[in-house]
């Protein structure tokens, strides 16, 4: 990671963290001094690579703003997302590296300009010794757990057509998303998912325009998203 500052930047209160992350109210008046004595904050722009495989943990981030990206990468480019870290949340890959003591095997990119607080991993490790602390660590990391499993089952076991019928579900009329975005968030390629996307218009699904896909018949497209034939039009 990079970008370090040795103290809260300016204007982050510390009831941005503590409303982000409850548990810190939770810990021993000794522990909570510790985690703030130690922690060293971050501000990062946009688009910013925080790690990547092979790199080394530096510590355990607390979200405060923003959110960032983590994806696992292919040698031909490609990347298939995991999941998404924002305030209140903790990143999977963190806890694993700094428990098992072990590298990065994805990579962690923030999506918007992003606040954390990092903790180091000696410190993190003694807080783990109050049962708060480790009940919300070990919490969040059942929850991420379940989360990659679904992402399993629908990478190995659902078509790439219900899984981008199901991608443009649930977020409005109209989606403002590029083809490449949208192939990027299913850990596909463009030339697929803008040759499904036609097909979903052809059907009379969706209506394609400049970085955009309005949606026409949500039913359809639930329908197409659970694996059932498209209704005839005849």
């Amino acid at each position: 990671m990079s970008a370090a500052h040795p103290s809260a930047p300016a204007g982050m209160p510390l009831a941005r963290l503590d409303e982000g992350y409850p548990v810190l109210a939770a810990l021993s008046p000794s522990g909570r001094r510790r985690l703030l004595e130690a922690a060293r904050w971050m501000r990062v722009p946009g688009g910013t690579c925080l790690f990547d495989e092979h790199q080394a943990c530096e510590g355990f981030p607390f979200v405060v703003d923003g959110s960032i990206r983590v994806v696992k990468s292919a040698p031909n480019g490609r990347e298939l997302p995991l999941y998404r870290v924002g305030s209140g949340e903790t990143c999977i890959l963190s806890t694993s590296c700094l428990l098992g003591r072990e590298d990065y095997r994805a990579r962690g990119v923030t999506e918007s300009d992003t606040v954390l607080m990092l903790l180091p991993q000696a410190v993190f490790e003694e807080l783990l010794d109050e049962r708060p602390f480790r009940e919300f660590v070990f919490h969040l990391f059942a929850e991420r757990i379940a989360g990659l499993m679904q992402l399993i089952e629908e990478v190995a076991f659902r078509r790439l057509d219900q899984r981008l019928a199901a991608q443009l579900l649930g977020k409005g009329r109209t989606l403002h998303r590029t083809h490449q975005q949208l192939a990027d968030e299913l850990g596909s390629v463009r030339e697929i998912v803008s040759r499904l996307l036609k097909g979903f218009a052809d059907q009379g699904l969706v209506r394609l325009g400049r970085e955009q896909v309005e949606i026409l018949d949500p039913a359809g497209l639930r329908r197409t998203a659970s694996g059932e034939p498209a209704r005839s039009t005849d």
